[in-house]
């Protein structure tokens, strides 16, 4: 049995939308059920859902076979994987936030709250901004509200919680959507019983 492991909530609804199309079904319903670990109804693939933080660290362990996760994820994992497939799910944008009139690229320093820090400092680095990462873990749109930072860099779906918090996009850094990853060994010697999921989902 192949293990996939997919971030909880939004991109796992999605992932199963789209692996049921592929013919890989499970009893449990996700809006419901506490469990962690499913099987699919033909016992060929074990579904793992974790935080998605979580899924690079655990496919380069080989914990897990193959993993579903954002871009960004990946690209703050620094995690030794192949990336072998972009999937239309869990589209969202990289932006730069902050209240509306504030002219971040005429600053001569910034201070900067992301849970981003390598695509943050990627992105100011690339434009020459002199600047200061505040590294957060959990809602940056306080940072700005009570002046940790200038700004804040964060993925964005809707802009609904901006907007609750007298914020707004001010550059879309570039456009996120989920990946298909896979530990290097395993893509090898399971590549049997990987190939036939990958060509699946691809279609």
């Amino acid at each position: 049995m192949i293990t996939l492991a997919v971030s909880k909530g939004r991109v796992a609804k999605q992932a199963v939308e789209m692996l049921s199309k592929c013919g890989y079904t499970f009893t449990e319903d996700l809006k419901t059920t506490r469990k962690l670990i499913l099987e699919s109804n033909n016992g060929t693939l074990q579904l793992i859902l974790m935080k998605g933080a979580d899924i690079p660290v655990y496919v380069d362990a080989g914990v897990v076979d193959m993993g579903i996760v954002g871009k960004d994820i990946i690209n703050e994992s620094n995690c030794d994987i192949y990336e072998i497939l972009s999937l239309d799910i869990g589209k969202c944008k990289l932006s730069v936030a902050g209240f509306e009139d504030f002219d971040f690229k005429s600053k001569k320093f910034l201070k900067i709250g992301t849970k981003y820090p390598l695509m943050t400092e990627e992105y100011f680095s690339s434009i020459g901004i002199p600047h200061e990462i505040v590294a957060l873990n959990g809602s940056v749109e306080l940072a700005p509200l009570i002046g940790l930072s200038d700004v804040i860099v964060d993925i964005v779906e809707t802009g609904k919680t901006l907007f609750e918090n007298n914020l707004t996009v001010l550059e879309n850094i570039r456009d996120i959507s989920s990946k298909v990853i896979i530990n290097k060994v395993h893509f090898k010697t399971k590549f049997e019983k990987i190939d036939p999921i990958i060509n699946s989902l691809r279609t």
